[in-house]
């Protein structure tokens, strides 16, 4: 077993006496709800095992899916803030599988640019807390704002989705964009089906795909429905129809070169949205009320940089997504040495369908950080 750093006391201290209950979860987890929210990469790299009854189980890889769903099982009121310290459990290309992390998950609170103010203004001031002499760089990032880019160029809802999901890993949203960009094949099917497929019109495609389902005799029972298989060549009909114009991929292009300090990137994204001739109006609200919101609390925007292409791979982020790592090391995702990836201090953002994808009632939004305590040990 690792031991916890020196400072962890100090963090337990600070995130008491911010109005958080202290919460236990146990090491041994159900692994179902981290292989299916969690991202890819860290799917590959959680420790999995099985119950005597069969069931699969895993060491607590990280510990916002689980202080959730103890939030439901507790069937505990909101807004509800919870911190915890303790160890996680992880394949690391690092080196080292078992490290201590420490953070706070605020559920509940509807006033979402403060919740996320807070947030990150309390990552920001536990970093300094535990490596006070540490020259450190927040980079911030915001899917809601990418997604109203994608939605205001006039892509249709199956694109937004693709591109969404790559939001964050800058080599497969180049790879889809280059896809969006040129020509694509359609679905290989009958001309009727083609043309029902290219009209939408579910209920006879349905119809005829049933009609062949059982001239070859195939079961419908046997896979999925004739009306599923229906929605999904209709979808991927629509996606092969749309081609991104010339305009639009430039403006998509020049949204995602942005980069530069939070307190000038209101500013730079109007400007944007009005040479582009497009408007973000709710989403570029939110996000200016997220930087007052900041300034009140003490974090300066001008000690933030906004990057428009930077997100967290994680399934489950909404909204902001942040990180916080020592200045002057690699820009995020960058190859280091031996092959690791650039080492974030703290990291976090919103989440606010997660806890309905979990088994919540009602919607509730969610917003929190997580602190590497190994990684802020070794500059401490």
């Amino acid at each position: 077993m690792t031991r916890a750093p020196s400072f962890a006391s100090t963090l337990q201290t600070y995130m008491a006496a911010r109005n958080t209950s202290a919460v236990t979860i146990p090491v041994i987890q159900p692994a179902a709800p981290f292989l299916d929210m969690a991202g890819e990469d860290l799917r590959r790299r959680i420790f999995l095992t099985e119950s005597e009854t069969g069931e699969t189980l895993c060491l607590r890889p990280e510990f916002t899916i689980p202080v959730c769903l103890d939030h439901i099982a507790n069937g505990s009121h909101t807004p509800a803030r919870y911190a915890y310290l303790g160890e996680v459990f992880r394949q690391r290309r690092a080196g080292g599988s078992e490290f201590y992390q420490a953070g706070i998950e605020d559920l509940g609170d509807v006033d979402i640019a403060s919740a996320d103010a807070r947030s990150l203004s309390e990552a920001a001031a536990m970093v300094r807390l535990a490596a006070p002499n540490a020259q450190l760089e927040i980079l911030l990032g915001d899917q809601t704002i990418f997604e109203a880019v994608l939605k205001a160029l006039g892509l249709p809802r199956g694109w937004r989705m693709r591109l969404a999901r790559t939001f964050g890993n800058a080599a497969l949203l180049k790879e889809t964009l280059t896809a969006l960009s040129g020509e694509r094949p359609l679905p290989d099917l009958t001309p009727d089906m083609a043309r029902l497929a290219s009209k939408g019109d579910q209920a006879k495609l349905a119809a005829a795909i049933a009609a062949e389902m059982q001239s070859i005799g195939f079961p419908a029972h046997a896979g999925r429905s004739p009306e599923d298989i229906a929605l999904r060549l209709i979808e991927k009909t629509e996606l092969a129809a749309v081609k991104l114009s010339k305009k639009q991929f430039a403006a998509l292009s020049e949204f995602l070169a942005i980069r530069e300090s939070l307190d000038t990137a209101a500013e730079h994204l109007q400007a944007f949205s009005a040479a582009a001739g497009i408007k973000l109006d709710g989403a570029l609200e939110a996000f200016t009320r997220r930087v007052d919101r900041m300034a009140t609390l003490g974090l300066p925007p001008s000690d933030v940089t906004y990057d428009a292409a930077f997100g967290r791979p994680l399934d489950y982020y909404t909204g902001l997504v942040f990180e916080i790592r020592q200045r002057g090391t690699a820009e995020p995702g960058t190859k280091l040495e031996g092959g690791a990836q650039n080492p974030a201090l703290a990291g976090g953002g919103r989440y606010d369908r997660l806890l309905t994808l979990l088994g919540a009632e009602k919607p509730i939004p969610g917003v929190g950080f997580s602190l590497w305590l190994d990684r802020l040990e070794a500059l401490a």
